[in-house]
């Protein structure tokens, strides 16, 4: 009698939980929504420079690695270099307001460093009903890359415009506007942002036939990163990357990338045959890159373009090749890999693994 008691008190709980399933699933959501538009991640910093990977990865898909973006703060600045494929999604999902974005800086002009424009543009203009147009810092090309994008968004902008109003789309506040500079030469950097308490500026490096392309170096009062978007191991990155905090350091692993290419060939697979060639001449291998880190005298490496996908347990161990030997102080990034750095302090600290 008393396990029937308990067999119906129990199916009695089972059908209000269901009853109540919609009630708490709806609770549960707007909770969710008032956390994520609430967020704030920059006031949770100390002061300081800190930087975060916005996209992990290079051109090809992967689950843990979006397209190129790095996102900088210097104390209340919010720089973003580069704008991959979901870099500015992930901007959100890290709690970073997009909308609050100073200014984006473009390393070069291929594709996956560039296609999360138009899409980082329109977020950060209708989530904060700004005002002005995003700027584009990037090398002698700039303004081409942006007037593309303007063009193509430009119906969309009207449409959202005439939809939600200028308290949400202003139009004046619309798409982006180009701020070209002069790519320096080898031994020289070109200053592309100052203010009473950060330096940012641009240096030249080894992508091949690829040019313009540079890397920027940052400095926020005492602290200091260079991200050098793609290059070769690089004498001019060394020269300026000296006793820098933070070096984030594009690689590609030959040992890997070599069997992408055996792959390929047995398939007959020729697009992937030469592809899988040509990259490995304007990228640093993850070992040029402790090399570089050594030789520089770095505080810590941080990897990133991650080429090639690495989804496989153990995977990471092979895509360094040793590299961990010659720099200890290294990471692998994904989507995600935070930084903080104090000001006032040494302290280099890992804040996030991931996403």
């Amino acid at each position: 009698m008393k396990i029937l008691f308990s067999l119906l008190l129990l199916s009695a709980a089972i059908v209000v939980i269901v009853g109540q399933k919609e009630k708490i699933l709806t609770s549960i959501m707007l909770r969710g929504a008032e956390i994520q538009m609430g967020r704030n991640q920059i006031d949770d910093l100390e002061d300081g420079l800190h930087v975060s990977l916005c996209g992990a990865g290079g051109p090809m898909p992967a689950p843990k690695a979006s397209g190129p973006c790095v996102v900088i703060i210097a104390g209340a600045k919010q720089f973003v270099i580069d704008a991959g494929t979901n870099g500015a999604r992930n901007l959100v999902r890290m709690g970073y307001p997009v909308g609050k974005i100073d200014a984006v800086f473009l390393t070069h002009f291929h594709s996956d460093h560039i296609d999360g424009l138009g899409e980082m543009a329109t977020l950060r203009w209708v989530s904060a009903a700004n005002s002005s147009p995003l700027q584009v810092f990037g090398p002698e090309g700039v303004e081409a890359v942006v007037s593309g994008f303007n063009e193509a968004y430009a119906a969309s902008a009207g449409h959202r415009n005439e939809h939600h109003g200028d308290g949400v789309a202003p139009l004046s506040g619309r798409g982006m506007i180009a701020k070209p500079f002069r790519t320096p030469p080898i031994g020289e950097a070109v200053e592309v942002f100052r203010d009473d308490n950060t330096l940012l500026e641009a240096i030249r490096v080894d992508h091949g036939v690829v040019s313009p392309a540079v890397g920027y170096r940052i400095r926020y009062k005492d602290r200091s990163a260079l991200i050098t978007g793609d290059s070769n191991k690089s004498t001019n990155i060394i020269h300026f990357a000296d006793g820098i905090d933070l070096l984030i350091h594009d690689a590609v692993a030959p040992n890997l990338v070599n069997l992408m290419n055996k792959a390929a060939q047995k398939l007959g697979n020729r697009g992937m045959s030469k592809i899988t060639v040509d990259i490995l001449d304007y990228h640093s291998s993850p070992v040029g890159a402790a090399e570089t880190a050594r030789e520089a005298g770095v505080g810590h490496l941080l990897l990133y373009h991650i080429v090639p996908p690495l989804i496989l347990p153990g995977q990471s161990s092979i895509f360094m090749d040793g590299a961990e030997t010659i720099f200890p102080e290294i990471t692998v990034g994904q989507d995600g890999t935070s930084f903080s750095m104090p000001s006032g302090t040494k302290e280099i600290n890992l804040i996030r693994d991931e996403l």
